[in-house]
């Protein structure tokens, strides 16, 4: 005897003609005869046994049957959801088109797209090779947050995102990010489960203020760079890339290393001369010692007050786009609804990221852009937009984000944030899967491959979306666009104290501000605009003048020099003196943090999660 899956016997139901009704019983819709159940399931002479055999099983389940009402009349539209066969490229969206149908959505979850189809057509279809079933459409909506979140319905979980914007059409392909290395300029990446894979992270510089602190060295104590790291490219232990998986943690581009520099302390403090110190190293470090710098996350954002064209930071991240690297910027979250975008987002070569509320489905008709994503000005607006509502983060227990929004803890190690930073991770995370499959791929090209694949919302503010949401089951198969973006480029000769914009550290009551950076040294843009081009502004680990860094690689790691030496030479700054005694407070142990109190909390002007730093919007529910 053989044996059939409930979603076989449907298949079949429908191929031969069939359609479910509201009573959930099988009707048949077909051109020919008008044959009861029992009748067509005896007639030899239009069935196999096989077939037969199907349609009579479907016919004794149909009371079981929890399917949306399909139009049984021969020419009226249906709702169909249609799986693709293995290599069937645009075969099937051609057919229903031939047929008189529409493609509405794609779900790549399944290998597959939403259609409308004439229900006479349905059999035709199921018929051919390129379509391995068709079946009646039915809503699917997501499951509330719970447990761990790692099931792939939950909500906000990196299976779910997976599946909307596509990713999982790559993973099928073996395309996981693979020989991509994704810099990321942060709070620092902590070595928890799901990126502590020997080669997993790659240790770039510690330009923090905690760079004095060995137990604080390199390490997320704030919580924010863990989480970006863990949506581009976390891959727990042991679990294979492929989609549909459900038994662990799986960022976009699980195979793809991290390039982890270190700027801000455990408040997210930090200054835009770090930043950009940040940015001259990675553009000038991207290929050594093996490594393969092809994309860099940008979290976060600042809100100046001069042109992109003139801007230092914007300018650096235009040099680093020019030198082959695909820059992603956070868009601003936008909580006064100013419409502007952060800086260096607000420059047109980048790529700005808004971010998409999934509305808890994996349909996309129903999104649209979160409410605090910043929608642009009408002039320079976000490119795209990813998902950015309620995303599952690796948590950094004892982190400042940890222990000031407890209630965004979803488990021992997952942790619940929204915003653009975390929109901006999940492009980032696409980008190097692209670049796997495109390792010639142009900065310029591969914006415009993602926004011309994009998918326009249909509810979603027009603005705000910029091409639409990320839609990567489309880029797969779009040809790369042979485009050279020609806007005005910056000169970076602007000041350093307008691209802080409201931005400004403060200690002791003394606040940073002037064209000094973090040491006090004058910050001379033209100066350092011409050696930022020329590729020589750091010099082993000095920059603009000063000790930063060391200049040898150590087990992976950038072995950092001390800075206890160093003084603010500023006179309001100059009774300053960082060294690791500064930071007592505050020990590694256990992959957790002994104490929550932190000797940063002077810091008091620079929290990313307040107007200072707009990049995460941290969410206490789903």
């Amino acid at each position: 005897m053989h044996r059939f899956s409930l979603d076989t016997l449907v298949h079949r139901a429908v191929e031969w003609g069939y359609a479910v009704t509201r009573s959930n019983q099988l009707a048949y819709a077909g051109p020919t005869r008008n044959h009861s159940v029992r009748a067509l399931a005896h007639d030899t002479t239009l069935m196999s046994p096989r077939n037969r055999l199907a349609v009579a099983m479907a016919a004794l389940l149909s009371v079981a049957l929890l399917l949306p009402a399909a139009q049984a009349a021969a020419g009226a539209l249906m709702s169909v959801i249609i799986r693709e066969a293995a290599g069937a490229g645009d075969l099937p969206e051609r057919l229903v088109a031939a047929n008189g149908g529409t493609v509405s959505t794609a779900l790549p979850i399944i290998g597959g797209f939403e259609a409308q189809v004439p229900a006479a057509a349905v059999g035709r279809l199921a018929a051919n090779p390129a379509i391995v079933s068709i079946t009646p459409n039915a809503a699917l909506e997501l499951l509330d947050d719970d447990d761990d979140g790692s099931r792939r319905r939950q909500s906000g979980s990196m299976d779910s995102t997976a599946a909307i914007v596509g990713a999982e059409t790559y993973w099928a392909h073996g395309l996981t990010g693979r020989g991509v290395d994704v810099a990321i300029i942060d709070s620092g990446v902590s070595p928890v489960f799901g990126l502590s894979d020997a080669g997993k992270v790659i240790r770039g510089p510690d330009l923090s203020f905690e760079s004095q602190a060995p137990n604080l060295r390199h390490l997320d104590t704030f919580g924010h760079g863990t989480f970006m790291a863990g949506l581009i490219a976390g891959h727990d232990s042991g679990v294979k890339v492929k989609p549909g998986q459900d038994r662990g943690y799986l960022g976009m581009a699980p195979d793809a290393r991290i390039v982890s520099i270190k700027v801000a302390d455990a408040h997210g403090a930090t200054d835009v001369s770090q930043v950009i110190a940040a940015i001259d190293w990675v553009v000038q470090h991207r290929r050594d010692n093996g490594m393969n710098i092809r994309v860099l996350n940008l979290s976060f954002g600042t809100y100046n007050s001069q042109s992109y064209a003139l801007d230092p930071l914007a300018f650096a991240a235009e040099v680093a786009w020019h030198s082959g690297i695909f820059v992603v910027v956070a868009a601003g979250n936008d909580t006064a609804q100013s419409g502007r975008l952060m800086n260096p987002a607000v420059d047109p070569y980048v790529m700005a990221v808004g971010a998409a509320d999934p509305k808890g489905t994996l349909r996309t008709r129903d999104d649209v852009v979160l409410e605090s994503s910043a929608r642009g000005d009408g002039v320079r607006n976000p490119d795209l937009i990813a998902p950015g509502r309620s995303l599952h983060g690796l948590r950094v227990p004892n982190s400042y984000i940890d222990s000031a929004y407890p209630g965004g803890r979803i488990s021992d190690r997952l942790f619940r944030g929204s915003g653009t930073s975390q929109a901006a991770a999940v492009v980032s995370g696409a980008a190097a899967l692209v670049i796997q499959q495109r390792p010639q791929i142009t900065p310029d090209g591969l914006k415009a491959l993602l926004t011309s694949s994009a998918r326009s919302l249909p509810r979603a503010d027009a603005r705000a979306q910029g091409a639409g949401l990320l839609n990567l089951s489309s880029a797969l198969k779009t040809k790369t666009p042979m485009t050279v973006q020609t806007w005005q480029r910056s000169t970076g000769t602007g000041s350093l104290e307008l691209a802080r914009g409201r931005n400004h550290l403060i200690i002791d009551g003394v606040r940073l501000d002037g064209d000094r950076d973090i040491f006090g040294a004058l910050f001379d843009s033209a100066a350092m605009a011409a050696a930022t081009l020329a590729g020589t502004t750091w010099s082993g680990g000095m920059w603009n003048g000063s000790l930063w860094t060391g200049d040898e690689w150590s087990a992976n790691e950038w072995s950092a020099s001390e800075w206890s030496s160093a003084s603010w030479s500023a006179s309001e700054w100059s009774s300053y003196t960082w060294s690791a005694s500064e930071w007592s407070g505050s020990e590694w142990s256990a992959s957790e943090w002994s104490g929550s109190e932190w000797s940063a909390s002077e810091w008091s002007a620079s929290e990313w999660s307040t107007d200072g730093w707009q990049s995460a919007q941290w969410s206490s529910a789903p």
